[in-house]
């Protein structure tokens, strides 16, 4: 044999020797290892093919197995098994972070896996979990009960019926009727993830969290268990001292008594018993005020009927009997028997007054009103609505419901009108007067066409239709024929006839752009995230109170995105 293949050959049977000395150092390796013994016995009728050692005057009996090291009173090693069984005392150390006590342990070495029963307490030095009987995967560095627990640290203390601790995520899993203590809160909820280090917790199902001053329910959310922050993203509700948030997304932050919303929102008024419908909101505690945009809507119950008020941006402001609702750009209002619209709408609850604002008109019923700007007056004892003003260039027109061709009308410099039982009863126009008025018999016969002007007219209503007209001062006019009145004579100066723009209901207040919005696609209610993920990212930005707020649009006042999961 030449050098070239002796050297082949010994370098064939290198590798084959040390594979076999691998294989024989790989069983070796995964032994459970006596560090130290103590006193030695066997009992072949209780435990076959097992060792026996028992703590002896100086120490308790000690063990090692990849990493950890374990002491008891008394350990039965199966070493063919590679298994042992714990009894008193027992410690489990796994090196400086968790720490293992119970009265009880049975430990395969070949799984890692270590169950331990009786008065069960694991900790981390920041944090200690008690129970009955503990499961602890050390090849997969898991912690689990399945027969309740409690789980204290530094701020909380939380417990559950099923709980599982990931070590190197420094996370508790909790589920079945999971409970927090603090001494601000208490959280209830059917599963919730918990971050022993940022103390952040991730809520599934139907969950609940109640502190001093508000409470939040939720079937998805976070909340961050140090600052009182958190948001929900599925069927949620924040009870907020005297309103209550609804909404597919909402927004909570104790500190700045701040909360949005984000969807489907709905804000109650729980005093006022007013509703404010959106799809983003913001409401601001301390200041009582709510800010509502995207198809926003206020409904108020007005003499047993609904009032709606829309506009692009609506606010609410003040105290309790002071509130302010603002409705700016595009506002209008609906209720049964009185609609209108105008550019913004100012509503005084301690004054009684509503303001149309910038090229206003109101529908009584069939009554077109406009003028330079509209006041609605309410009763502040009754809340009623009790009159109408309408000052510089008052206009009111109605079709001739008769004949169907002409329109009753009439002008003044103002109008005053005066609500009884919730109906428009009393008219007064004043300064420069005119009106045009089509005149029937009782058959529905036209009798003539009234054209008079003087210095004030009033109007007595009935049934939204005129029954009298009174004249005052000078009245100058006379009661036309239908054939010698000519066509261009039958229009007061000023007549515009609007009726096209007319809400007729509820859902008439929002035009094409609000009933088109595209909804905001809030993460997390049906796809699921990874929140571990989502964990380190939010604590990489833990000192960046913008950044770390999840990306959802219900948002602080910064438009700053909140995310979901």
């Amino acid at each position: 044999m030449d050098l070239k293949h002796i050297s082949i050959f010994i370098f064939i049977l290198s590798f084959f020797v040390a594979g076999a000395q691998e294989k024989e150092k790989e069983p070796e390796s995964r032994q459970i290892t006596i560090v130290y013994g103590g006193v030695f016995t066997k009992d072949e009728a209780q435990f076959p093919e097992a060792s026996i050692f028992s703590r002896d005057d100086e120490r308790q009996v000690q063990f090692e197995h990849q990493g950890a090291d374990l002491w008891c009173d008394i350990a039965i090693l199966y070493s063919q098994e590679n298994r042992l069984k714990a009894i008193g005392n027992v410690r489990l150390q796994q090196g400086d972070s968790i720490e293992m006590n119970s009265a009880k342990l049975d430990y395969d070495g070949n799984t890692r896996l270590a169950k331990a029963m009786e008065n069960v307490d694991l900790s981390d030095g920041k944090m200690t979990l008690t129970t009955d009987t503990l499961y602890f995967d050390r090849e997969k560095q898991i912690s689990f009960y399945k027969s309740g627990g409690k789980v204290v640290d530094s701020v909380n203390v939380l417990t559950s019926k099923i709980g599982t601790y990931f070590t190197e995520l420094k996370k508790v899993q909790f589920k079945n009727t999971v409970h927090i203590d603090n001494p601000e809160y208490i959280i209830d909820s059917e599963q919730l993830d918990y971050y022993r280090v940022s103390k952040n917790a991730y809520m599934y199902g139907p969950s609940t969290i109640v502190g001093e001053e508000y409470k939040i329910y939720c079937e998805r959310g976070f909340y961050d268990t140090k600052i009182e922050r958190g948001y929900g993203v599925k069927n949620t509700r924040i009870d907020y001292s005297n309103r209550i948030i609804e909404g597919d997304s909402v927004y909570f932050d104790k500190a700045t008594s701040f909360a949005s919303a984000t969807n489907n929102i709905k804000v109650t008024d729980t005093i006022n018993k007013g509703v404010i419908r959106a799809h983003y909101a913001e409401v601001f505690k301390e200041k009582d005020s709510v800010f509502a945009t995207k198809r926003a809507v206020a409904i108020n119950l007005v003499q047993q009927d609904s009032l709606y008020i829309h506009g692009d941006t609506l606010m609410v402001t003040g105290k309790v009997e002071s509130r302010i609702v603002r409705a700016f750009r595009n506002a209008k209002f609906y209720k049964t028997n009185l609609s209108g619209k105008c550019d913004s709408i100012h509503s005084e609850e301690k004054t009684g007054i509503t303001q149309l604002i910038t090229d206003p008109i109101l529908w009584n019923v069939d009554n077109q009103i406009t003028g330079d700007s509209i006041h609605l007056i309410s009763d502040l004892e009754t809340d009623k609505l009790d009159s109408l003003k309408v000052l510089e260039n008052a206009f009111i027109i109605s079709l001739d419901t008769i004949g169907k061709t002409g329109y009753n009308q009439a002008k003044g410099k103002d109008l005053f009108g005066k609500f009884i039982e919730n109906e428009l009863k009393i008219i007064d126009l004043v300064k420069n007067t005119e009106v045009i008025y089509y005149m029937y018999n009782d058959d529905d016969e036209l009798i003539g066409i009234d054209k008079t002007i003087c210095s004030k007219i009033r109007l007595l209503m009935a049934n939204s239709d005129i029954e009298d007209i009174t004249f005052f001062v000078n009245p100058d006019g006379d009661i036309f024929p239908d054939k010698d009145l000519p066509v261009e004579s039958r229009k007061l100066k000023g007549f515009i006839w609007r009726g096209d723009e007319r809400i007729l209901s509820k859902d008439d207040i929002f035009d094409e752009d609000d009933n088109n919005i595209e909804l905001v696609t809030i993460r997390g209610i049906d796809n699921p995230i990874d929140i571990d993920a989502e964990e380190q990212e939010r604590q990489k930005n833990e000192n960046d109170p913008v950044n770390d707020i999840p990306n959802t649009k219900a948002t602080k006042p910064k438009e700053t995105a909140v995310k979901k999961v």
